[in-house]
């Protein structure tokens, strides 16, 4: 059954996303009583085609469910290219990630100006809740706005984690034995951070972990770092 969120609710008529109508109207070619699903709020609404022009949407049932992830995983992630950034909001939804912070790093390859962020942002919030609806999650990531590596200094979460190349780094594993509400994890760009930058989150009690003797592309460790985290706290 497809999925959808709706932006709203007024007494008992659910209120979906223009982009939603077209796609349950034209795409899916919905008839009267076809079923949906509309997620409000974390509660699964079965629903049913009531009328088509306008469409609206007649609650038959409401159930909840537990897709979500026990421990609040938040992935900080240096900015990288549209492809490359699709793809890493896509499947890191998919892996029930929480948060999602885009960061600024004297390395990064993307610059944005301040015109093309909220553009920016709207797409992605549309891509993760695209990828909710597919994996049937009952709960949108919240994807900030892009702020500089040094703000995330302020951010308080009970464990702390930085990709790092230093001597003294361990591996993931060895972090996640013990029971974890809340985990927040930060991933460079292509050729690492920098040695101020990572100096600078190992002073405010961030964790360095080694991914491995390989090398790893962006997209390709926080697909890897949210699978890890995924299997080892979920189990």
């Amino acid at each position: 059954m497809q999925r959808y969120f709706a932006k709203s609710k007024l007494e008992d008529k659910l209120i979906l996303y223009d982009r939603d109508l077209h796609h349950i109207k034209n795409v899916m070619r919905g008839k009267l009583g076809d079923e949906i699903e509309v997620v409000y709020e974390n509660i699964v609404h079965i629903c049913q085609l009531a009328n088509l022009d306008p469409l609206e949407l007649m609650i038959i049932s409401t159930k909840t469910e537990d897709r979500e992830m026990t421990t609040k995983l938040t992935i900080a992630i240096s900015l990288v290219n549209e492809q490359k950034m699709d793809l890493i909001l896509q499947k890191l939804t998919e892996l029930g990630v929480s948060k999602i912070i885009p960061i600024k790093t004297e390395r990064s390859i993307v610059k944005l100006d301040d015109k093309k962020v909220a553009k920016k942002l709207a797409r992605w919030q549309t891509i993760c809740k695209e990828a909710c609806e597919q994996s049937k999650r009952t709960s949108i990531p919240e994807i900030t706005t892009i702020i500089d590596i040094k703000e995330l200094t302020g951010i308080d979460n009970s464990l702390k984690l930085i990709c790092s190349l230093a001597e003294n780094s361990k591996p993931l594993v060895d972090y996640l034995n013990k029971k974890t509400d809340e985990i927040l994890f930060v991933i460079g760009p292509e050729g690492g951070f920098s040695e101020k930058e990572e100096k600078n989150l190992l002073a405010n009690n961030f964790l360095p972990v080694s991914l491995g003797k390989r090398i790893m592309r962006v997209e390709t460790a926080a697909i890897y770092v949210a699978s890890i985290i995924n299997y080892i706290c979920e189990g």
